[in-house]
């Protein structure tokens, strides 16, 4: 069955995508709060409603600001509102009389819009007292939006049209689902999400901070969190040697001439920061590519060389508007797992598969075995936008299209989604509690090696043009660590955990052999903590507890005088006495299997 939906002529008609039909029950929803605000808050002004991915919102422009307690008040109005099944009503008027009309009601903004995007005629819609400059479709009425389907989540500072020098506006955030059940199932998602927030986990667990005096969206390291973050690089780069890749080492700054050859300089400007030395411009590096570019340009190559895979743990730095900046998934500083692969084009359906390959491997190791492909391609009316020959196109294409079907991967085909430089694959994984994540990109590149004139000399002796491949793993280091910690809740399976092991003490006079157990499991090879604080054992097992150690090794009189130890599990509580070599050969087994457990 389909939702009942009313166009901006006037004709009604039923939209049985879900998808679809979903943006159009959040827009009407986000139509209905506005109708709700304007109710309950006379003189309130109208920006914009959007429906965006995971609900809705709408600023408003008004002298007093919204508070936490009007929340709930707006929430019970749009449900009276939509139990008098309200039609929302279109009407196409000429765009005079719709200045007009919006002057009238002093709402400059829907005016200014007016002016800035109508043509001679546009639709409005009504709803109850509310008219408002909108495409649509809408529903029909507000009687099919169900009162529990939605809800009012919370209130944001914004700017119109989003530009920091324009008025500021009060954007309420909501969030809407075609069931009640829908909406339950998300709610209570995000009160995992909340529990599992890396900003949070990453303070109490002592990973990472943010620095108000160093600056935003720039991230500090803690000895724990660096711990982490080596073991996961350490792994990364022994998979990738093993692999025939060859670590680089680029500069953090270059000449604003290589970014104006590479293209960065024209369509990237805004979010790179550039500086001058003497009197020289310079830019501090958004990305690597041009760096690895430089490496492949230092030599002649020669097609018995290729295919080359350059990689490197690249610190990069992006100008980011404060507002986006979230913790470790959004920054301003980062480091890239970034890879570039220059090849013929004999080898590139190789290439793409083994990449594959590798993003599934790498994957599974830090525990996601759930995700979702998106093949990002050229919109096919457009083709004049983008570059590269149709031949490039149609081999990128059926490389990537091959590679996948050969995995056994289900796709989805993004049409027009893919960058005017070439095609890609996107994978996104599926964490603990559902979410998906946008970590590994497989991105053809038809610019830069025109660009930077990039050659190799074939069979025939004459030069070639390599094809260039962009690939991420991680994503970037900072972001793929804000993964992790939500999908396991700052409980790190044994091998990443930044400590496997804490030995406690029950008493001072057990202190001289828990030392000699710490150094006896640190000489193995394991991250171990000594705990031999004046404090009583219960407390002590508690905080390692909520430090999520996934061991706590316990000795006292009887441990000390058989040379064995009591173990506990982070996740199986009380394991009893074993000896240490028993302790060492499990842990070992767990960490060698990188096992999720204990």
């Amino acid at each position: 069955m389909g939702l009942k939906v009313r166009y901006a002529d006037g004709k009604i008609g039923e939209v049985t995508d879900p998808a679809q039909a979903l943006e159009i029950y959040r827009h009407s929803t986000s139509h209905l709060m506005a109708a709700a605000v304007c109710s309950l808050f006379p003189g309130t002004h109208l920006g914009i409603g959007p429906a965006v991915g995971d609900g809705f919102f709408y600023d408003f422009d008004r002298p007093t600001n919204f508070t936490e307690d009007d929340l709930p008040k707006i929430e019970a109005k749009m449900r009276e509102l939509a139990l008098r099944d309200l039609e929302y009503q279109p009407r196409i008027v000429a765009k005079e009389e719709a200045v007009e009309l919006f002057s009238g009601k002093g709402e400059d903004l829907k005016v200014e819009l007016i002016e800035d995007r109508a043509g001679q005629q546009l639709s409005c819609y009504r709803l109850g007292d509310l008219v408002d400059f909108c495409l649509g479709p809408h529903v029909y009425s507000t009687g099919l939006i169900h009162p529990d389907s939605f809800r009012v989540m919370s209130l944001a500072g914004s700017h119109w049209k989003g530009d920091e020098s324009n008025r500021r506006l009060q954007r309420i955030y909501g969030t809407a689902f075609l069931t009640p059940d829908e909406l339950q199932a998300h709610l209570t998602q995000l009160e995992e999400a909340r529990k599992r927030d890396h900003r949070k986990l990453g303070r109490e667990l002592d990973l990472f901070s943010v620095s108000e005096e160093a600056g935003p969206g720039l991230i500090f390291w803690h000895p724990k969190g660096t711990r982490v973050r080596l073991v996961i690089e350490d792994f990364l780069r022994q998979v990738l040697l093993d692999r025939g890749y060859e670590f680089v080492t680029t500069p953090h700054i270059a000449r604003g001439a290589l970014w104006k050859t590479s293209g960065h300089y024209d369509y990237y400007r805004a979010n790179m920061y550039v500086f001058d030395i003497e009197d020289e411009e310079f830019v501090i590096k958004p990305m690597n590519c041009p760096g690895h570019i430089q490496i492949y340009k230092s030599a002649m190559r020669s097609y018995r060389d290729l295919p080359i895979r350059f990689a490197e743990f690249g610190t990069v730095y992006r100008h980011e508007k404060s507002g986006v900046l979230h913790g470790m998934l959004r920054v301003r500083g980062f480091t890239q797992d970034d890879a570039h692969i220059f090849c013929t084009r004999e080898q590139v359906y190789k290439e793409i598969a083994d990449l594959l390959d590798l993003v599934l491997f790498v994957m599974q190791a830090f525990a996601f075995d759930k995700y979702q492909v998106e093949l990002s391609v050229r919109d096919e009316s457009r083709k004049q936008d983008y570059a590269g020959t149709e031949e490039d196109w149609q081999m990128a294409e059926s490389a990537l299209v091959e590679a996948m079907t050969a995995k056994g991967m289900a796709w989805k085909r993004m049409e027009g989604e893919a960058v005017f430089y070439g095609p890609k694959i996107d994978v996104k994984l599926i964490d603990a509690i559902g979410r998906p994540w946008q970590l590994s990109t497989v991105q053809f590149d038809f610019t830069l090696p025109k660009r930077f004139d990039l050659a190799y000399i074939g069979p025939d002796g004459q030069p070639h043009q390599p094809v260039m491949l962009h690939r991420a793993l991680l994503g970037s280091v900072e972001r793929f660590m804000g993964v992790l910690i939500e999908h396991f809740a700052g409980a790190f399976p044994v091998w990443l955990a930044p400590v496997q092991a804490t030995v406690i003490p029950i008493a001072a006079r057990h202190q001289p052999y828990a030392g000699q157990l710490f150094h006896r499991l640190t000489s193995a090879g394991l991250r171990v903590e000594l705990d031999d604080r004046n404090e009583k054992m219960g407390y002590k097992i508690r905080e390692a507890q909520a430090r999520k150690v996934p061991f706590m090794l316990v000795v006292g009189d009887k441990e000390a005088q058989s040379g064995q130890v009591s173990v506990r599990s982070r996740s199986e509580g009380d394991k009893g006495a074993q000896s240490v070599e028993s302790f060492v050969a499990t842990i070992t087994g767990y960490i060698e299997a990188r096992s999720v457990k204990p």
